[in-house]
């Protein structure tokens, strides 16, 4: 048995799922914001339950909104800005009383959508997470590419692709830096295109819905949102050419994505033809929590 956990800014998920990915509970539960010590206590009460639940002490994996420093072993590049400077995989595996495995939570969502999601046998998978920030994280043969600075799939803090009018350069980003893949694509973004033309205030899916129901605005902020998309992911395929690149986030509900975006990117690519599929994650919400468990491999 396995024990995933996503530590979100704003809710702790956990998860149990045997060697076969059939899960045996689950349980969420909403994150002590700000508390370093409350979310170590919120883990292990999960942790516990899940013990409990299914008979046995499991095995744990953790997806967070950051990474652990190969240089220190803290936490960094964290939204949830408590975690950042901590030494959360030590103090976990002391709180637990057992090994743990952690990983950014755009690698477990990858890493999800590889084992037996969208991009299940497929030997390269890039999977990106566009919500409230934009994430990437890329599996080969079934395992996370980590890289040795610990940062392989950080798409999102890479400057947007091929900048047009206007564009450049850019929105300033959390990281400190402008012009961000992030600040262009994240559901925030789409929301401050619409409003900057005179749209008012409405969510990225809001956005999205009235753009189908004919809306002038709202399509050409939609048209605007999918060339950008279309560029940042033409850059990837021309660096890594992954077999599939999976969408997951609150963004990935946006139907028209997977077909407008493929039907423009090869503007963009080194290649005359561009076979690249661009899936809508099977396991949606879910896959970052269900990454995390398989962290442990089904033979460990």
């Amino acid at each position: 048995m396995r024990v995933g956990i996503d530590l979100g800014g704003t809710k702790i998920e956990a998860i149990a799922i045997d060697r076969d990915g059939r899960e045996h509970f689950r349980r969420r539960v909403q994150a002590p914001r700000g508390n370093y010590d409350d979310t170590l206590r919120a883990i292990a009460s999960l942790v516990g339950e899940a013990d409990r639940a299914t008979g046995e002490p499991a095995r744990v994996g953790i997806g967070i909104p950051g990474s652990a420093s190969p240089a220190t072993g803290l936490i960094r590049n964290a939204n949830s800005t408590w975690l950042n400077g901590r030494p959360l995989p030590v103090d976990l595996e002391t709180t637990l009383c057992r090994p743990v495995r952690l990983e950014n939570d755009a690698n477990c969502f990858a890493l999800s959508e590889a084992a037996d999601g969208a991009g299940e046998g497929a030997a390269v998978v890039f999977g990106v997470i566009v919500g409230t920030g934009t994430g990437g994280g890329i599996v080969v043969n079934g395992r996370v590419l980590v890289g040795c600075n610990a940062i392989a799939g950080e798409w999102g803090h890479n400057p947007l692709p091929w900048p047009q009018s206007g564009e450049w350069p850019g929105p300033p980003c959390y990281c400190g830096r402008s012009g961000c893949i992030e600040t262009f694509l994240c559901g925030p973004a789409l929301s401050r295109e619409f409003a900057a033309r005179g749209g008012g205030t409405r969510s990225a899916l809001e956005i999205a819905a009235e753009a189908d129901g004919g809306d002038r605005r709202a399509i050409e902020v939609m048209d605007v949102y999918i060339s950008r998309m279309a560029r940042a992911l033409a850059s990837v395929i021309n660096l890594l050419d992954p077999d599939v690149i999976v969408l997951g986030g609150g963004l990935s509900n946006i139907a028209a994505l997977y077909d407008r975006v493929p039907a423009i990117w090869q503007r963009w690519t080194f290649s005359d033809v561009v076979a690249t599929p661009l899936e809508r994650a099977r396991h949606g919400d879910a896959s970052g929590v269900r990454g995390a468990a398989w962290l442990w491999r089904p033979e460990e």
